[in-house]
């Protein structure tokens, strides 16, 4: 390979996952790269003297300017809108850091931030970039970086799940919910979940899918009740780090379910329907967060 193939083959995953952090969708993610790609190719080499802090910074850029278009698309979203899950190698879910902020629970935190807040969060608290670095990429100074950070630092405290929950932990509630579903035991979904979990809905407007948020566990089990489990196939799957559910119905991917677990109970529900965001769970994606 040339030398600038070279340098983008080297950091593609790290690039990927900071354009995949700051949009929540693969295909958009994809589509930064091709554009980061595009201005990479044209630049000499010999001018660049960091090409991984270069490369990020073209890659944030272009991501920004997704982010504010894809904003503008939420919002003639038909109902719900969840990130695009990723089926995610093992390695992810090793680096805790990395598995935390790929879940679709933290995205969906970082979808309440503004664009340049979320671009400095991750860049900062993810990928721990410098914030001279960080400026650059955000056409900032590095001062007001700081304090960019500092407020979206405490914006996500205040809206993540209150404790970090064991792998382990987060399987057995899928188990225990997988179980119950293939079962038909409403009394034990009942008891999987926390009095005021919250069950979202992504169909897009294409598939079937609550076009609000259904929220208490009598509703939750009300509609998860309705279920046919005979005509599905439940398969565990790690999922954006994190343990998930894949439903098949006649050996294609119907739905995701990810879920949010709090002292022992689920306290959210993810189901992603859209058929349009299920390409990403027939292969792994490769996450970086780190050389």
């Amino acid at each position: 390979m040339d030398p600038a193939t070279e340098a983008f083959v080297a950091h593609r995953n790290l690039l990927f996952t900071v354009a995949y952090e700051m949009l929540g969708s693969a295909a958009d993610a994809e589509d930064v790269l091709q554009e980061t790609w595009l201005r990479w190719a044209a630049i000499d080499l010999d001018t660049v003297r960091d090409q991984r802090a270069y490369l990020v910074r073209i890659t944030t850029r272009q991501a920004l300017t997704r982010l504010r278009t894809l904003r503008r698309r939420k919002e003639s979203y038909v109902g719900p809108w969840l990130p695009e899950p990723l089926l995610t190698a093992p390695d992810v879910a090793d680096d805790v850091e990395l598995a935390d902020s790929v879940s679709i629970a933290m995205l969906l935190v970082l979808e309440t931030l503004t664009p340049t807040e979320r671009a400095v969060f991750v860049l900062r608290e993810v990928f721990d970039l410098a914030y001279d670095e960080i400026a650059e990429a955000v056409d900032k100074s590095a001062d007001a970086v700081r304090q960019i950070a500092h407020r979206a630092r405490a914006h996500v405290a205040a809206r993540r799940p209150r404790e970090v929950v064991s792998p382990a932990q987060t399987r057995d509630a899928i188990d225990a919910f997988q179980r119950a579903i293939e079962t038909g035991d409403l009394q034990r979904l009942l008891d999987i979940l926390a009095p005021d979990v919250v069950l979202l809905g992504d169909g897009g407007g294409v598939a079937p899918a609550a076009l609000a948020p259904i929220v208490g566990a009598g509703s939750v089990v009300e509609v998860l009740g309705r279920i046919d489990a005979t005509a599905v196939s439940l398969r565990p799957a790690q999922v954006n780090g994190h343990p998930a559910l894949i439903f098949r119905r006649d050996g294609e991917i119907d739905t995701v379910i990810a879920v949010r677990v709090e002292d022992k109970l689920i306290t959210g529900l993810y189901a992603v329907r859209n058929p349009e965001k299920l390409s990403h769970l027939e292969r792994e994606t490769a996450l970086r967060r780190l050389l």
